[in-house]
């Protein structure tokens, strides 16, 4: 699930225009190969967009909900989404109280690890914003 069609295409729409073709054969003219030109020249640049879709794929992985649905059988290995789902079907039929609130406090320590994820890639989001700046 790391590979999707839409990170796919955004990240070739990205690298079409964040790596300037010149930038490229300069580097040629310089006599760089062209793993060391990926390496030092491309990633560099293309890490704003790399780092955008890892967190579609993260968010979009964390909050499956069909797949392991159909895929797994024994309850104990359902994920977070699932187990949330199944408390809040039993609060409202109990008419639990105090199960909604393990529906909402659950809630909120689900979304921990993609605010985590975010902050940890913030820095790598924010370099592709001044990596093409001039100073005059």
């Amino acid at each position: 699930s790391l590979i999707s069609p839409f990170g796919l295409y955004l990240m070739w729409i990205f690298s079409e225009q964040a790596v300037p073709q010149e930038l490229l054969e300069a580097a040629r003219v310089d006599g760089a190969s062209e793993f060391r030109t990926f390496w030092q020249i491309s990633l560099p640049l293309l890490a704003p967009g790399i780092v955008t879709t890892a967190l579609f794929t993260i968010v979009a992985t964390w909050n499956n909900y069909f797949l392991p649905l159909i895929m797994l059988k024994d309850a104990d290995w359902y994920p977070l989404t699932i187990g949330l789902n199944q408390w809040k079907d039993q609060a409202s039929t109990a008419g639990g109280q105090a199960i909604q609130n393990l529906v909402i406090t659950g809630s909120l320590i689900t979304i921990i690890p993609l605010v985590i994820a975010f902050l940890c890639l913030q820095k790598y989001w924010q370099s592709g914003l001044a990596a093409g700046a001039v100073k005059e």
